[in-house]
């Protein structure tokens, strides 16, 4: 998939929302945790029921590594999921990998050819021979760490040396390395101001923002900063979508947080006039 067929696919649905799949043996309704597999089970739930309204999913790896090969199995039942029954839909491997080249195109090889994800997010910090290993692979893309929302992106991230900052420095070099037809940022939605400065480096390339509904990001203000002539936006929402409710109707539930965003993201978009 590439940055065009990824628009058109914002534009049929009207969103640029991407849900997080992230669920929390914890959390999942205890229904849910009496059958076999009640990751894939709530997965599948929340994939059925929200689909029409998000263009992408983002599973974060570790809420499945953390359970073992069990936890493995549900993530590769959930892909082989979408995959089947929703071929349209943009996935992403919320992993954050990165590491020598040879360790780096490992990694690539599990998540974009033997899972088929489209995408995995990976950390800059190692530098050019640790990302291009994901770039080898044509119709997938990279998913750069470069401005993220925690609090502890003070330590390292605005780090300004000769009036550059280090998340400066990220999207600047790393532009060498992919395209905006593989590569995308992650940029978080509690720093949505900083989309300004973003955009002034990055002006066409897809970001990728979490930190919008549970974190306390605002979709507005992501769509006012950082929204392109292609929409250039994939908004993350995962707690806020699919720990909304743990009775019986969690999936109802969810599909309904999941159309509040899509109509306001449509709203966003019509201003735009790109829908």
């Amino acid at each position: 998939m590439d940055h065009q067929q990824l628009f058109s696919n914002i534009l049929k649905k009207r969103s640029f929302l991407c849900v997080g799949l992230d669920p929390e043996i914890e959390k999942i309704p205890s229904f849910l945790r009496k059958l076999k597999n009640p990751l894939y089970e709530f997965n599948k739930r929340i994939i059925d029921t929200t689909q029409e309204y998000a263009v992408a999913y983002k599973p974060n790896i570790a809420f499945y590594e953390s359970l073992g090969k069990d936890g493995w199995h549900s993530l590769a039942l959930t892909v082989k999921y979408i995959r089947k029954k929703y071929p349209g839909i943009f996935v992403i491997a919320d992993a954050k990998r990165g590491d020598i080249g040879n360790t780096s195109r490992m990694y690539a090889r599990t998540f974009l050819e033997n899972m088929s994800f489209d995408a995995v997010t990976v950390a800059p910090y190692m530098g050019e021979d640790s990302v291009t290993p994901f770039l080898s692979y044509e119709g997938k893309w990279v998913v750069l760490l470069a401005l993220t929302s925690n609090r502890g992106a003070d330590d390292f991230q605005y780090h300004n040396e000769d009036g550059i900052r280090l998340f400066e420095r990220v999207l600047s070099r790393s532009q060498k390395w992919g395209n905006v037809n593989n590569l995308m940022y992650v940029v978080g939605a509690t720093r949505a101001e900083m989309l300004v400065d973003i955009r002034k480096l990055v002006p066409n390339h897809f970001l990728l923002v979490p930190g919008v509904g549970a974190q306390g990001g605002s979709l507005q203000e992501v769509a006012k900063y950082g929204m392109t002539d292609s929409c250039g936006l994939l908004v993350n929402s995962s707690r806020g979508i699919i720990f909304a409710d743990s009775s019986r109707d969690f999936a109802h539930v969810a599909a309904i947080k999941a159309r509040e965003m899509q109509v306001e993201m449509e709203l966003y978009l019509r201003e735009r006039n790109l829908i």
